[in-house]
């Protein structure tokens, strides 16, 4: 059943064996990309990518077809290849890797598993998608403070976050506006998330209405 097409190829593919190779990887791409757009709002380009990389991995891995001077030359064209460093989730990094995967089964000729494997991790992905299994904690939340200089944040807001809060922990300060103001982030969890304008509305009072933002994650950070 998971036997490999490419099974007792010396030299010479035939058209057919390249046609179901290409075929396959291109379906599956194709279906890791809308899967993939399903679960994370993502742009067309990427997905694009997503949908073509199969194709290309297994084009690779056809070419070198068990040679080790073309395995090692492929091998250092890749090392010259440089990614930005741009800030990523881990879910893109997961899909790609999902994509490389299914190439290098298609072409060694393992089709069969490729399409297989495939459709269980897509089917996976989707069932943690749109249910709650996996989810983040509701009650949750990222504030960000802002204060004038003359407070002292280290126990201003502590018997407010104690009420309205199962746990808090003060991430950060920074200095902001010319050093007049004090920029804190906490991150919080909600004894109920429904009490979230109460909380607000008590650090308003004691922040002088400066600017509060709550969020459910830090806007800034990288999700790796």
């Amino acid at each position: 059943m998971f036997g490999s097409i490419l099974t007792g190829t010396t030299s010479a593919l035939t058209l057919s064996q390249v046609l179901i190779c290409t075929g396959a990887s291109i379906l599956i791409g194709l279906v890791i990309a809308a899967s993939y757009r399903m679960c994370v709002h993502t742009s067309k380009g990427f997905a694009a990518t997503i949908a073509v990389l199969p194709a290309v991995v297994m084009l690779v891995i056809i070419m070198v077809n068990g040679n080790l001077g073309v395995g090692v030359a492929v091998a250092g064209s890749f090392s010259l290849v440089r990614f930005r460093s741009l800030p990523g989730r881990a879910t893109d990094i997961a899909v790609i890797f999902l994509a490389m995967a299914a190439g290098l089964a298609t072409g060694m000729g393992y089709v069969t598993f490729a399409i297989l494997m495939t459709a269980i991790v897509c089917v996976l992905a989707l069932v943690y998608a749109k249910t709650p299994l996996l989810a983040d904690d509701p009650c949750y939340r990222h504030l960000k403070i802002t204060i004038p200089e003359d407070l002292d944040y280290t126990s201003v807001f502590e018997d407010v976050l104690k009420k309205y809060t199962k746990s808090s922990s003060l991430e950060s300060v920074k200095t902001t506006n010319l050093g007049a103001m004090y920029l804190l982030s906490y991150n919080v969890q909600l004894k109920d998330e429904k009490q979230e304008k109460e909380l607000v509305d008590a650090l308003r009072v004691r922040n002088g209405n400066l600017t509060i933002v709550s969020s459910r994650k830090a806007a800034a950070a990288a999700e790796l």
